[in-house]
């Protein structure tokens, strides 16, 4: 479902679009939006960084977490109380390697499970796949570099369910996911979970 007016909400997640330019700076719109949403003025809403990059809001939002992604022309944020959350945005775009890439970065299973798909319906399974681990390592606050073979999914009727995943991020049952489409030639996928910090 498009995001109707920019604003969507997820369960407990508060989500929103912007139109966004490559090369755009995503933190100074990502701050007014949060500033709203906090009822703060903009210059008042620190974001300071972890020592792996995840955004942090300052002491006085501590109860609050936010995560943004950027594709193609479009910026997509997340907000959240009292819960870790993370959000991956893709715009639809030729992935001529996608099997490649799941071969060598996804679990065997994934790689193997996106292999026996229809050609077809592989490229938006594999993108799918790829928000989806992505929105978990964000919210885990790692992103990337903490390996996207340490979660493993699972095909299902209306995508992929976390089956499995590395200690560090809890279990399975500890998230919950949702995917959708925020506008049209776009997939996402938000992911929460309760905080463990």
């Amino acid at each position: 479902m498009p995001l109707a007016a920019g604003h969507l909400q997820l369960g407990p997640v508060r989500c929103a679009w912007r139109p966004y330019r490559h090369g755009q700076a995503a933190e100074p719109l990502v701050r007014d939006w949060l500033s709203g949403e906090l009822g703060v003025a903009p210059g008042a809403l620190a974001i300071r960084r972890s020592r792996h990059g995840r955004p942090c809001l300052d002491a006085a939002h501590a109860d609050w977490d936010a995560s943004w992604s950027h594709s193609g022309e479009g910026l997509l944020m997340a907000l959240a109380r009292d819960l870790r959350v993370g959000i991956d945005l893709e715009a639809r775009r030729p992935r001529p390697k996608a099997q490649v890439l799941a071969n060598r970065f996804f679990a065997p299973a994934e790689a193997a499970a996106l292999a026996a798909m229809p050609d077809a319906l592989r490229e938006a399974a594999f993108v799918r796949l790829w928000c989806a681990k992505e929105a978990v390592l964000k919210a885990h606050g790692q992103g990337l570099s903490f390996g996207l073979h340490r979660l493993a999914f699972a095909p299902v009727a209306d995508g992929w369910q976390l089956v499995d995943c590395d200690p560090a991020l809890g279990v399975p049952a500890d998230w919950s996911l949702r995917a959708f489409r925020p506008a049209p030639d776009y997939l996402a996928t938000v992911a929460w979970r309760a905080r463990w910090d």
